[in-house]
């Protein structure tokens, strides 16, 4: 009977340390597809916006980015429901239509994401990446203020510091930019650093006002996080096809909805439409220091790349900046005391905890596509 006891032991142990290697390995992963999802959207959307020739609009890659999300959404829950036509049609209409009221909230947030996505593409176009990068992440502190004053939530003391750093680093940088702005943004005539400053500080604001008011107004809700992002991206598609047609609608009638659309501008698209959603996947295998990480190492990939790709030249006081931006957003998310209670770390984080977790454990997260970034 002891041996057999002592069999078992052993077996869970070996067990226990298999699953913990598996485990290790996929938090690697996680970091990997988290690190290449952030840098290669702001860098791929930085590239396809500044090259010479015809430029596609915007309004239209968002919409795209949109219909492709929906779709997306929709074979997954036809996927659940086995392929049933019928029983998936159904259960679309008791949650989409019959739930009216529940669908109906979702109506101020979509409205939010989608100024946001647009405001992203005029800000990445007017910016350096590596700028955009680091001036983005002062959506951790929109987010955390609006948690305050919104939900009532408590900052650490830790926490505090570590945004007080992110507004001084993002500070640093910005002075930085006005003294020595990169070459092909002082040079290009198409190109303005104030509009693309007011850009990604509108988006910030908007980032974490979404994040927080989605906590506030679904909390509690069971719904699917893949209805959810069919009854987001409804509103989005439609709301992106008003501002289409109001920014450039006589544009579009005149070269067409697809203009200047080539197979980067694809990928991009794809990315932005897809790549949060693979993000949802694979987060799950990652806490906050993790993707805190992700973020910082984000901002690393984006500074190399730029000076590699679009000649982005950086000085001791970009670095200093850019340093104290990447310690914040690790500082912040570094493990609460117990029985704290505190924002998450960025507009996505907050969307994470707006309703119970489902099998997928950070699926919620699956609502990132809605920004371009992890963030």
């Amino acid at each position: 009977m002891a041996g057999g006891n002592h069999s078992q032991a052993a077996e869970e142990r070996a067990t226990s340390r298999s699953q913990s290697e598996v485990n290790k390995r996929l938090k690697y992963i996680s970091l990997a597809v988290l690190v290449v999802q952030n840098a290669s959207l702001i860098l791929s959307i930085r590239y396809v916006r500044t090259l010479p020739g015809d430029r596609f609009f915007a309004t239209s890659a968002v919409v795209m980015a949109e219909v492709l999300k929906v779709l997306t959404c929709l074979l997954i829950i036809l996927l659940q429901k086995r392929f049933s036509v019928k029983e998936t049609a159904f259960f679309l209409v008791d949650s989409i239509v019959f739930q009216y009221k529940d669908t109906l909230k979702l109506a101020v947030p979509s409205l939010i994401y989608t100024l946001q996505n647009n405001l992203q593409y005029i800000a990445i176009s007017n910016l350096p990446a590596a700028t955009f990068q680091v001036t983005y992440q002062l959506k951790i502190l929109t987010t955390a203020l609006f948690s305050v004053l919104m939900l009532r939530k408590s900052l650490s003391r830790v926490q505090w510091v570590s945004l007080l750093l992110l507004f001084a680093g993002v500070a640093i940088v910005q002075v930085q930019q006005e003294g020595k702005k990169e070459a092909s943004v002082s040079d290009g005539s198409n190109q303005n650093y104030t509009v693309g400053l007011v850009a990604v500080v509108i988006s910030c604001l908007s980032s974490g006002f979404a994040g927080v008011y989605f906590e506030k107004i679904l909390k509690g809700s069971s719904a699917s996080v893949w209805v959810r992002n069919v009854q987001l991206g409804i509103f989005g598609t439609v709301l992106g096809m008003l501002g289409l047609w109001w920014n450039d609608g006589a544009a579009i009638a005149e070269h067409g909805f697809l203009f200047g659309y080539t197979d980067m501008v694809w990928c991009v698209i794809f990315n932005q439409a897809f790549g949060g959603l693979l993000v949802a996947v694979v987060v799950k295998y990652a806490d906050n220091i993790l993707k805190g990480f992700a973020t910082s190492f984000s901002i690393i990939v984006s500074t190399v790349m730029s000076i590699y790709l679009f000649g982005f030249h950086v000085d001791l006081l970009f670095t200093a900046g850019a340093g104290l931006v990447i310690g914040a957003v690790y500082m912040y998310s570094l493990p609460k005391a117990p029985g704290s209670s505190s924002p998450g770390s960025s507009s996505s984080s907050s969307v994470s905890s707006a309703s119970p977790r489902t099998d997928g454990g950070g699926e919620m997260e699956a609502f990132l596509p809605k920004s371009v970034l992890v963030k």
